[in-house]
């Protein structure tokens, strides 16, 4: 039987395991992006209790993109693994953002919350990339 100190060790290798997972990704989505033309404008932007990971711009369009890792074996499609909780966070996020950089830009038209999914395998990592995956109600993607 583990004891309460092993068990959070191994909780903490996971935990560490899991965020050099995510770096990973958000570096793979970093070039994939980069390669069509996105300028990049901050990786894990803090945002008070808030993060973004990629925060991206296209010509007068500013994206807030969440950066997911999947497994090859993964049962579940990126955007099911955004629950609601997690949404309502980027966009309030995506809404700071906004009135703190850019509403008052001529050069900005807009925000919109993109979601890229990043699956690991034998192979180069694959991505998923969706635009304006994440929506106020009503369906307008930003202010």
């Amino acid at each position: 039987m583990l004891s309460t100190g092993a068990a959070r060790g191994g909780g903490k290798r996971a935990a560490l395991a899991r965020a050099r997972l995510g770096q990973r990704a958000e570096a793979v989505v970093r070039d994939f992006l980069v390669a069509r033309g996105y300028d990049i404008l901050a990786q894990n932007l803090r945002i008070g209790r808030l993060e973004v990971d990629l925060l991206v711009r296209s010509g007068p369009v500013v994206a807030v993109v969440e950066v997911r890792t999947r497994g090859e074996t993964s049962f579940l499609p990126a955007l099911a693994t955004l629950s609601r909780s997690k949404q309502a966070n980027l966009l309030r996020a995506a809404d700071r953002v906004w009135q703190d950089r850019f509403a008052l830009r001529e050069d900005v038209a807009r925000i919109r919350i993109d979601v890229a999914a990043v699956t690991f395998g034998p192979e180069a990592p694959r991505v998923e990339y969706i635009e304006g995956a994440v929506c106020h109600e009503g369906g307008a993607s930003g202010p």
